[in-house]
């Protein structure tokens, strides 16, 4: 992810243009019936899709004069080849680095910089000890960089008092957001049409070193980090959600510049693309502007989809790691996709669970018996659009041991699969999980982004708004038989990080 400085902006332009940012669009409580929010957002929201297959969807809210934009590639780590993991994450990074316009001082000169710069570390692959192709790869890179325009994209959106500037990269999408005031729609237009119509992946080898070192960090000097990959790639044998959106070290070194333009060419195109424009617009403006800036992406094929199916799992999957770390202790199961109709039902069984300190695996395993600073589960991990994992996870207490954490949130899961939870209890977490739910889309960022990540997971964004009433109808007797089906032996996997004394 890149984040931008934003030092530069005056103090009484970004405060209150943040404030406005997060202004509530419709407000409405958790207690109150979703249906005049609904009949509000439709009221008030616009599609339309352009000749080549780009789909936009426009919400008006003309509360504060700010605009948020997401743009929605539907592509992210499950799409990569293999042995090129974490090439949808290094596209994100570079997206950032300008195009044949932004970013540099001379293209024409610089593009020739660039391609030899590919061609001297292809040779290097193959003679790495060679003197003088190492000198000529640093002279290289010393020219490259003096036609480089060091962040002039952010520099332009920052000067222009936009803020936010970010992308996120997961195993399903990669989104790119920002926010500008009203009065810069058509500058939007312009930037992100051209960042992803004549992109430059410039800087390519000195952003590999950043990702290298974020990898480091996140992963391989992190025990947690190092489990979680670990318990992916036990928990999945065939789908690629077993494999890091980070990337292997070995992928991520041995990844060409050439590697990410023929990710980019397959999978960002017009088709797969949604864009969210949420704020003080008027829809038949964005129409013409979109016509104008976005018309100009030719038509391509539809990007090749993901069929990798994972076979249902037939016994208790286990892994074990000694490391210099405080014990944890994980537990997950495999559960269907977002579009499955007992999605909602789970997100309830992870508030049963984990939500906060009322929740029952804090009071049990925290409060009373004291076995672990932390209890808490990860629901639709590491992804949601294809099947996946709840898993559940707890930090053991000083001078208690991991079987004391297994066993006791074991029986937690076992009583959701044979008492019924009371009503007061399913009550309490279906308000939590709707509160939760209208937080995000109670400013205007929160809202783009989920109209788009629907809208493309879903088929339609109004899901988003049915979700909200199938929380409320979730029953009792939904929480069980679902815990029935889910938390079986067969379908566990279980992760422990152990210390060097405590092996089992």
């Amino acid at each position: 992810m890149l984040t931008l400085n934003l030092t530069k902006i005056l103090l009484f332009t970004i405060l209150p243009f943040y404030f406005a940012l997060n202004c509530l669009i419709l407000p409405v409580t958790a207690a109150e019936s979703i249906q005049p929010y609904l009949d509000q957002v439709k009221a008030n929201l616009h599609e339309f899709s352009l000749n080549n297959g780009i789909k936009f969807i426009v919400l008006e809210n003309h509360q504060a004069p700010v605009i948020s934009f997401v743009t929605y590639a539907d592509v992210g780590g499950v799409n990569e080849p293999d042995g090129k993991t974490g090439v949808a994450h290094f596209l994100e990074h570079l997206a950032f680095k300008g195009t044949t316009k932004i970013g540099t001082t001379d293209y024409v000169a610089e593009k020739p910089v660039l391609d030899n710069l590919d061609k001297t570390f292809d040779q290097l692959q193959n003679q790495d000890q060679n003197q003088k192709l190492i000198a000529k790869w640093q002279k290289l890179k010393e020219e490259a960089r003096e036609y480089v325009k060091q962040n002039e994209f952010g520099q332009i959106v920052e000067i222009e008092g936009g803020v936010g500037l970010n992308a996120a990269t997961s195993a399903d999408y990669t989104a790119y957001y920002y926010n500008f005031p009203a009065n810069k729609l058509e500058l939007w237009m312009s930037l992100e049409s051209e960042r992803f119509l004549q992109p430059v992946f410039r800087e390519f080898y000195e952003e590999k070193e950043v990702i290298l070192e974020e990898r480091r960090l996140r992963t391989d000097n992190s025990p947690i980090g190092k489990m979680i990959e670990a318990f992916l790639d036990t928990a999945f044998t065939s789908h690629p959600y077993k494999r890091p959106v980070i990337g292997y070290d070995r992928d991520i070194r041995n990844l060409k510049r050439k590697d990410v333009e023929e990710f980019f060419g397959t999978y960002y195109t017009p088709n797969n693309l949604t864009i969210a424009i949420v704020g003080d617009v008027q829809p038949e403006e964005v129409e013409t502007l979109a016509k104008v800036y976005f018309d100009r992406y030719p038509q391509q094929t539809k990007p090749p989809q993901l069929e990798i199916v994972e076979s249902p799992q037939t016994q208790t999957r286990e892994v074990d790691l000694v490391l210099a770390s405080q014990p944890w202790y994980l537990e997950g199961y495999h559960r269907p996709s977002l579009n499955d109709a007992d999605d909602v039902v789970y997100d309830v069984i992870s508030g049963i669970l984990s939500n906060g300190r009322t929740s029952r695996l804090y009071q049990s395993l925290v409060e009373d018996q004291q076995v672990a600073l932390a209890a808490q589960s990860l629901n639709g991990f590491p992804g949601n659009k294809y099947p996946n994992l709840i898993v559940f996870y707890a930090l053991s207490a000083p001078n208690h041991s991991l079987e004391e954490v297994e066993t006791a949130i074991r029986v937690e899961i076992d009583r959701l699969t044979t008492e019924l939870v009371t009503e007061s209890e399913l009550n309490r977490v279906k308000t939590k999980a709707k509160a939760s739910l209208l937080r995000t889309l109670d400013t205007n960022e929160g809202m783009a982004s989920l109209l788009a990540e629907y809208e493309v997971k879903t088929g339609s964004w109004l899901k988003l708004f049915e979700d909200l009433d199938r929380i409320e109808k979730v029953t009792a007797e939904d929480v069980q038989r679902v815990a029935q089906t889910t938390f079986t032996a067969e379908n566990r996997t279980i992760g422990r990080i152990l210390e060097q004394n405590d092996q089992i």
